[in-house]
């Protein structure tokens, strides 16, 4: 089993794989950290199922020559099994510099929806 690339312990197939296969995230962290490993692994698929309605593109292109290699969470708000919002902000490095971003996540139907992002610094 191969290591999850969202950083965690745990291998791909337990950690955000089991999301990618269908299983909902239960937090906004771990939808945060399994939206990350959908970019890494090209799941364009999972990405538009986590993203809210109102804000989802018709479509996503990936860049394929986009090398993402780390992610590190700075901090969350809210966001767990109690309530109905949250934020994450990280940051995920990829080669040649890295993405700063506060990330706002919803619970639609009691899933967890990637809502839109703040650019920082």
């Amino acid at each position: 089993m191969s290591a999850c690339p969202c950083g965690l312990s745990e291998p791909y197939e337990k950690c955000c794989g089991r999301y990618h296969s269908g299983t909902a995230a239960p937090t906004a962290e771990a939808l945060m950290r399994s939206r990350y490993s959908a970019f890494v692994k090209g799941d364009v698929p999972y990405l538009l199922r986590t993203w809210h309605p109102r804000t989802r593109p018709a479509r996503l292109d990936l860049d394929p020559g986009m090398r993402w290699t780390g992610l590190e969470i700075l901090g969350t708000e809210a966001g767990s099994a109690f309530h109905a919002t949250g934020t994450v902000t990280f940051r995920a490095s990829f080669r040649g510099g890295s993405l700063h971003e506060r990330s706002r996540f919803e619970r639609v139907d009691g899933a967890w929806v990637y809502v839109d992002g703040e650019f920082l610094d």
